[in-house]
């Protein structure tokens, strides 16, 4: 353990760094209940979901361990997820797309591999100091509250304005209170209550815990007849310990559509440059924030071997695809392990491991409803939405509209895509007309011309 993680020279040992492996797991498990329950609403198998999730995270858990030596757990990345299932798979599906997911497996690939590029020749931090803080903060932000909208529809809390008047659908306005008497609303409140309190008393896996007991009242709902729906109590019947993996390798494994590639193009390109562009700062955002919660980085503030850091990401990413999950990302919940005493590689080595161990337990997290989900994504929007303190809105009127459009556009247009090329086109439009050209970035240049591209498409009926 010394020579493959450096414990003396980093002030550690093995009983603190697997007590903070133990930690960082607990606080992000909550995505094994998480990712299956989103990911399946595009059409994939929840059990082979659950597999891919599990073991993508150890495969880029142990690269992250291994080759940069820091305490940094990966899994697929929230957000990420639901832009996957709720925008690109319905798009492509409107377009008549036959198992639409595959094609967004092929975008997260593609990402992936374009990530390794960046990553061997030290371009990916380049692109990232050039992007305007605000429109970081701003992208940030957004995904916050769409996270939040996609968990508040879920289990009923927010739905359509919908009625029907005897000729056609009807709507006064778009979204409204979900009824206050529907189980599965009132279960979920009470679990956003429950995950708060806990987060305040600083107990280790509140997320966790508020989704297994939101679950577990909603089983004591069904026993009293009050929940109506499927069974919430796990099915052991069929178990077989390598279920999900047997799944996984018929269902998702390599399970890409090429074909969809060459004849759209443009529509292609605009996916992965979303998937793209979102991980790329949701990593080094995280990267940077772990280091300063545990003093890893150096004098001057830069992160030793980021480099080796954002490869394991990009790697992970990659692996992810092809087992059949959304992008894998490092994780911010991370800084729990590392408030633990967690400095090196055998932290995540441990969270690592525990992911592989948690694969027999999939009648359990499969079983998990989407309402009891709710208070995790509820609650990682919330922390996601803490950017906004961050941003100057008294500066630049590029900066502040260009963030402003990133944060409100992702949760009304329910899409991250469109909050990004909202952000980054009202940036650029007004840094020219307030006569600050020479303030944009070659990088920023490019984004504005593909979102361009992308709009003449959507005009003309060419992609959606």
């Amino acid at each position: 353990m010394e020579k493959l993680f450096k414990l003396k020279e980093n002030g550690t040992n093995v009983r603190v760094e697997v007590i903070a492996g133990i930690t960082t797991f607990l606080a992000m498990a909550y995505i094994l209940a998480v990712n299956p329950s989103i990911l399946s609403a595009s059409g994939m198998p929840a059990d082979a979901i659950f597999a891919a999730t599990a073991i993508s995270a150890a495969f880029a858990t142990l690269i992250m361990a291994f080759f940069a030596n820091y305490p940094v757990v990966l899994a697929s990345g929230m957000g990420l997820n639901a832009y996957f299932a709720f925008t690109v798979v319905p798009q492509l599906a409107e377009q008549g797309i036959t198992d639409p997911w595959r094609v967004a497996l092929t975008a997260i690939l593609c990402e992936g591999v374009i990530f390794i590029i960046l990553s061997i020749f030290k371009f990916r931090e380049t692109l990232v100091n050039r992007v305007p803080k605000n429109l970081k903060l701003g992208i940030s932000a957004g995904i916050g509250l769409f996270i939040v909208i996609v968990g508040l529809k879920g289990a009923g809390i927010v739905t359509t304005d919908a009625y029907f008047d005897g000729e056609t659908v009807q709507s006064s306005t778009l979204v409204t209170m979900g009824h206050l008497g529907n189980a599965g609303v009132v279960l979920a409140l009470a679990g956003i209550i429950i995950v708060a309190a806990l987060w305040h008393f600083k107990v280790r896996g509140s997320i966790l815990i508020g989704i297994l007991a939101t679950w577990v009242l909603g089983i004591i709902a069904q026993l009293t007849g009050w929940y109506q729906g499927p069974s919430l109590i796990p099915d052991f019947s069929n178990y077989s310990v390598f279920g999900p993996i047997s799944s996984m390798a018929s269902n998702t494994l390599f399970k890409f559509d090429f074909a969809y590639v060459g004849a759209n193009f443009v529509n292609f390109a605009v996916i992965v440059f979303a998937f793209l562009f979102v991980d790329l700062f949701d990593t080094v955002g995280t990267l940077i924030g772990v280091a300063q919660e545990g003093g890893l980085l150096d004098k001057n503030g830069k992160l030793p071997k980021v480099g080796r850091a954002l490869m394991a990401d990009a790697i992970g990413t990659v692996g992810g695809a092809c087992l059949g999950t959304s992008t894998v990302t490092s994780y911010v919940e991370s800084t729990t392990g590392v408030a633990e005493g967690g400095k090196t590689g055998l932290t995540a080595f441990t969270s690592a491991i525990l992911f592989i161990l948690a694969i027999p337990l999939y009648p359990i997290f499969l079983a998990i409803p989407s309402f009891a989900t709710t208070p995790a994504l509820v609650f990682v929007g919330l922390l996601m939405l803490k950017n906004v303190t961050k941003m100057d809105f008294d500066s630049d009127i590029a900066d502040t509209v260009g963030g402003f459009f990133a944060i409100i556009m992702m949760p009304f247009t329910y899409s991250i895509a469109n909050g990004i090329m909202y952000g980054i086109c009202a940036w650029v439009i007004l840094k020219v007309i307030t006569g600050k050209i020479r303030d944009i970035h070659p990088v920023m240049w490019v984004s504005f011309v593909l979102f361009i591209v992308r709009i003449v498409t959507i005009i003309c009926g060419v992609s959606s």
